[in-house]
């Protein structure tokens, strides 16, 4: 994708390290892993598996909600080849959740690994594991299954109190209060209100209203969800799996089977991206259960059908939006409502709804009232779970449907009215306080905040007149702009923590192991510079580690824009540690205090010049000369964040229209971010640049379609078209001047501020070409050209 100007250096008046004098930091460095990935060398889970893996298949429900009677394997176990088939009568009857989260967990235990109840086409009814995968698939098919169907409830808007109850089964729970109604088909709900909202609007001269519907959104990772599993010499479980989060899947395994963690290892090797589609246990469970059923290592790769049908989508929603404001636009009161589609389970049913909320209402802080608030509910579709903007690209999708409406009510620019009502560098917001973006009930103080400098620049690349939004290029052909704005977060507050070993190796280099997991975005790169930067050594001098439950340190894992913040902060430490050890170390061979000696360029002198000692020369005095002195030099330490600085993004598009057909293409898309300190600036706009072309797809491509018996009608590549980079015209990602305070040399997160603005700024472009607001997403041809009819007709 086209990147027309490169990032500028961090500002110098903020600290040292903003002085944009990094040797290694803020430069873009290949990816350390990228030439092996080029040369084909193996590097994924399906490929590291034993050759006398057992293949696994799953056999899987064909209604959308039944209860099994009975299960038949005779002819399945019959068949040559075949080692077991497992039901659930096979493994504990455990309620657990399957989303990786913290513990406890904010999702509701309403799972159990194998049930007598399917509540969904695709659930999983029965393991089956043979000599090889076509062996296995032939049993699959002929395991028998008596079902009495029952009758499924597929529209959400419909869930509500429905006389159909999807999990009537006893012993399912919440951990802590979430809103958890079982009986009236509610996962979770939440609600919260600052000020008198019906009284703010009540009394604003100017008032709006809009409804948007964001569909399911599938994550469509190249590589699909893949495990095998083996029992070591010692007798523990060992899964090796593409996972976003090691230690949670070790914790929910260990509870699903009631074993105890010490027995279980989980390692993540090179993983084919997971835009949170992998922060879940999808395929684990089936593996070990064969496994330690037989014996055997066993391994399960997922067909790309299977993903579709029975992972994870996005969740769908309902958000209302209410503005009340003056007439000079200043905002008086937001009210934000919102209804969320969990799907069969409650994966991430609460986190995900209140994100809607928690990641778009602080943008527009000058509101005297704001309400958030809603529920969660359960229907016989695929579950939602974990996806890149995490909630947050819904509600910011309604939110700016509302303030562009409400640009057009005032016939004022929808930039200057977004920057009247903005949040600003120093100031904060009670949502953040409340919704759990602070510290112990204290609001987030926002210390970097550099949306102007994003809308400026953004302004000036698109050529943005707001008299001038719209224009003809050709007979039925309409060329119109829009935009929109959008914050998101650097990790979880007081929940997510990261740790960092760094050893200190014979030959002068330094072993870093990390417990962060790279899906693809590059962190084991960026944490590499980090430490880097800070031991004064070259990249070649970092030999990475990582997301091994034995042998790397605690991480919670890659979600919630995490990684360079909260894993990169610790690394951060734990290299400014060593170093100290490193230099006192030194101080004592030299005879000299730490503060007589000056460590740069990989060597180590007194202040008077008098001794010097070069790095390498010094890692084999203190692991082979020293005698008595002799010693290893490392150190591990860990972050966890009192808050989670925003990155923002303020987002123009330009689209081509054509009214005969209702086809829109996107014609030149802009992005101008403020990410902090970008470690890596390409890895940066990189992520940027992926994030705009997934929530392109959502806003004019995507959508999860089901028959009215609850199949799945999207579930091949042919039926879930996702756009490629020829159907996108121009893209433009810049980086501003920023940097974090409490951030890794000034860094914040970039992973997911790029998805969250296409389907807003797409939808107000529309508004602007033929004066239509469109609120039903996807807007695929057909979609607009019936909205332009409609509105032709009346």
């Amino acid at each position: 994708m086209r990147n027309d100007h490169s990032p500028t250096p961090p500002s110098a008046d903020t600290a040292l390290e903003a002085t944009g004098k990094f040797n290694v930091v803020a430069h873009d460095v290949p990816k350390v892993d990228g030439e092996g990935l080029v040369l084909g060398r193996p590097a994924y889970a399906d490929d590291l598996a034993p050759s006398n893996a057992l293949y696994v298949k799953l056999v899987r429900s064909p209604h959308a909600f039944a209860r099994i009677l009975s299960i038949d394997p005779v002819k399945a176990l019959a068949l040559p080849g075949v080692a077991c088939v497992l039901t659930w009568k096979d493994c504990p009857r455990i309620p657990i959740t399957r989303a990786g989260q913290g513990n406890p967990e904010p999702s509701p235990h309403d799972r159990f690994i194998l049930d007598e109840y399917v509540r969904y086409v695709g659930d999983e009814v029965a393991v089956v594991a043979a000599e090889s995968e076509a062996i296995a698939e032939k049993a699959a098919a002929l395991v028998k299954v008596e079902y009495q169907v029952l009758k499924p409830v597929l529209d959400f808007e419909e869930a509500l109190d429905n006389p159909v109850v999807i999990h009537p089964e006893p012993g399912i729970h919440e951990m802590f209060p979430i809103g958890f109604e079982p009986a009236r088909n509610i996962a979770a709900a939440y609600r919260m209100e600052i000020g008198d909202v019906e009284k703010e609007l009540a009394a604003s001269p100017v008032r709006v209203e809009t409804t948007i519907h964001t569909q399911a959104q599938q994550h469509v990772a190249l590589e699909p969800h893949t495990a095998f599993s083996y029992i070591d010499l010692h007798g523990r479980l060992v899964i090796v799996t593409s996972t976003q989060n090691p230690w949670h899947t070790r914790r929910l395994l260990g509870l699903a089977f009631q074993m105890p963690l010490h027995r279980i290892r989980i390692v993540k090797p090179r993983i084919g991206g997971g835009f949170g589609g992998k922060q879940h246990i999808h395929v684990e469970p089936y593996v070990a259960m064969v496994t330690m059923k037989t014996g055997r290592p066993a391994r399960l790769a997922l067909t790309r059908r299977e993903v579709f049908e029975a992972t994870f989508t996005r969740h769908e929603m309902r958000v209302t939006v209410r503005l009340g404001a003056n007439p000079d636009g200043m905002l008086r009161a937001i009210d934000m409502q919102v209804l969320s589609n969990t799907g069969a389970y409650g994966e991430h049913a609460l986190t995900t709804f209140m994100v809607a909320g928690s990641k778009t209402l602080p943008l527009y802080n000058k509101a005297v009232a704001v309400r958030f608030g809603g529920h969660v509910v359960y229907t016989n579709k695929v579950s939602a779970g974990a996806f890149r903007g995490y909630g947050a690209i819904q509600g910011l999708t309604g939110l700016e449907a509302a303030m562009d409406e409400l640009a057009h009510r005032l016939g004022v620019d929808p930039v200057e009215l977004r920057r009247k009502n903005m949040l600003h560098e120093g100031e904060t917001s009670e949502v953040f306080r409340i919704m759990g973006e602070g510290t112990e009930g204290i609001a987030m103080n926002i210390e970097s905040c550099k949306l102007e400098e994003c809308i400026a620049r953004g302004k000036e690349l698109i050529g943005w007149d707001p008299g001038h939004l719209v224009r003809e290029v050709a007979p039925g052909k309409l060329r119109a702009k829009g935009m929109a704005i959008a914050m998101q977060g650097s990790g979880i507050p007081l929940i997510d923590m990261g740790s960092a070993r760094i050893e200190f190796q014979d030959g002068g280099f330094f072993k870093l192991h990390v417990g962060a997991t790279d899906l693809g975005t590059g962190s084991d790169t960026i944490l590499a510079q980090i430490a880097a930067e800070e031991l004064g050594v070259d990249m070649e001098d970092i030999v990475v580690h990582s997301s091994d439950t034995d042998h790397t340190p605690f991480d919670v894992g890659a979600y919630a824009s995490s990684t360079t913040y909260v894993s990169g902060s610790a690394v951060l430490k734990a290299a400014r540690s060593l170093k100290a050890k490193l230099i006192g170390a030194v101080a004592d061979k030299f005879g000299v205090a730490p503060g007589d000696v000056i460590y740069k360029d990989k060597t180590f002198r007194t202040a008077d010049g008098t001794q010097s000692l070069s790095l390498d020369d010094f890692s084999y005095d203190t692991l082979y000369h020293d005698g008595a002195k002799m010693k290893t030099i490392e150190v591990t330490e860990s972050f966890t964040g009192d808050k989670s600085p925003p990155p923002y993004l303020a987002a123009f598009v330009e689209i081509e229209l054509d009214v005969e057909t209702g086809k829109v293409d996107v014609v030149h898309y802009v992005a101008v971010a403020d990410v902090g300190t970008p470690i890596n600036p390409n890895l940066a706009k990189i992520q940027i640049e992926g994030g705009l072309l997934q929530g392109i797809g959502l806003a004019l491509y995507e959508d999860v379609r089901y028959s009215d018996t609850g199949h799945m009608l999207s579930h091949t590549m042919m039926t879930y078209p996702i756009p490629s980079r020829e159907d996108v015209g121009r893209i433009t990602v810049e980086l501003v001047d920023s940097y974090e305070p409490s951030g890794p040399f000034g860094a914040k997160s970039a992973g997911e501020i790029g998805i969250d603005t296409p389907p807003s700024a797409i939808a107000n472009a529309i508004r602007n070409a033929v004066g239509i607001r469109l609120t039903e997403y996807p807007f695929t041809p057909e979609r607009v050209l019936a909205a332009l009819k409609a509105a032709k007709a009346q």
